[in-house]
């Protein structure tokens, strides 16, 4: 049966192990989660040695699985077993390993908690061993966030460990570390170290705590582009060349192409009231005026040109064009022509 992360740990927490879970799909974070939460707690510290196995997929077969999941408990009510890697499993696709974890899975050892973590993939929903798994074990199937969604994670994550934070504050965290569920709550954690529980995350505490410059950092790129203010963008630019490894160029340009795509669809609308262009903007409503200004300065044709540019450079930086430049290069080239349109040449 297919169920939420959130159901699963629910029903774990509350003492309610299944014989068999089947965790798969695109986002690793709840895979990892669950399996963790799982081997920590499914058995007590003394119950382990005897009854706690945890395989790697590359590492073996089907046969090789199941026989640790027949294998009964020594001194405890209990035995689990965890294949991380589950992807990797020499025969789980092949037709005598699928017959024989389907064999399993109609009839599963009820002592023991099998674990299966199958990352960044997902069984053939045609084949019969993945209709076996939906109807006989827990199947958990992960996809990874839309940036749109990435937000209320954020404050959802928080909201869990008694921390409130400033809407700025959650959409610098969603904005600069992005969707890697895995990466952000590693970051978030980090964050939260030095902070008591009741108390609330402002942008200052994000910018100590997650390696953002407070004045060199692709949101002041974003609003020197805004105001037009060359000098600046250029000292940024020099600073993300000085300090590469905490300034990589694709997300950066990822976050210029997604300002900009939001400029271009506001730009369409019919409704351009500031409540019109709230709506629209959803998590990003207290950045209004920044886009209102942005729309005066980038008009609708300039912004489908901008986006261009920031496609092409991106081919440059994944050395598909662009020759011997260097990230810094085509950050330069990219900032020139953003702020310096060429004008059309008018022939009669």
């Amino acid at each position: 049966m297919s169920v939420t992360p959130e159901g699963i740990l629910e029903q774990l927490k509350q003492g309610k192990f299944a014989p068999v879970y089947f965790l798969q799909g695109e986002e690793p974070f709840y895979i990892d989660t669950i399996a963790d939460y799982i081997e920590d707690n499914a058995l007590q510290e003394h119950e382990k040695g005897f009854n706690q196995v945890v395989l790697y997929g590359k590492d073996v077969d089907v046969s090789m699985v199941l026989l640790q999941a027949k294998r009964f408990p020594m001194m405890s009510d209990r035995s689990v077993v965890i294949v991380k890697e589950a992807q990797s499993i020499q025969d789980i696709e092949k037709e005598e390993g699928m017959k024989q974890l389907e064999a399993y899975l109609q009839n599963p050892l009820p002592s023991t908690i099998l674990v299966f973590c199958y990352k960044h993939k997902t069984l053939d929903g045609r084949k019969a061993l993945a209709k076996a798994v939906n109807k006989h074990a827990v199947l958990l199937t992960t996809k990874k966030l839309y940036e749109n969604q990435v937000p209320a994670w954020v404050n959802n994550y928080l909201k869990q460990k008694g921390i409130k934070a400033t809407q700025q504050a959650v959409q610098l965290l969603s904005e600069f570390i992005g969707s890697d569920l895995s990466r952000l709550s590693n970051e978030i954690d980090k964050l939260l170290i030095n902070q008591k529980p009741g108390t609330t995350i402002d942008e200052r505490v994000v910018q100590e705590n997650v390696g953002i410059s407070k004045e060199y950092n692709i949101f002041e790129l974003q609003a020197a582009l805004i105001s037009r203010d060359a000098l600046k963008a250029n000292r940024i630019i020099h600073y993300f060349e000085a300090n590469p490894k905490n300034n990589p160029l694709i997300p950066n340009l990822s976050m210029l192409f997604n300002f900009f795509t939001k400029l271009l669809t506001l730009h369409m609308q019919q409704d351009k009231s500031e409540q019109g262009l709230k709506k629209s903007l959803g998590n990003q409503a207290w950045k209004v005026k920044d886009y209102v200004q942005a729309m005066k300065v980038y008009p609708l044709q300039r912004c489908a040109d901008i986006i261009h540019f920031i496609r092409v450079a991106d081919l440059q930086v994944k050395g598909i064009s662009g020759g011997d430049m260097t990230e810094a290069d085509i950050l330069r080239e990219l900032i020139f022509k953003i702020l310096h349109p060429v004008p059309k040449v008018i022939t009669s």
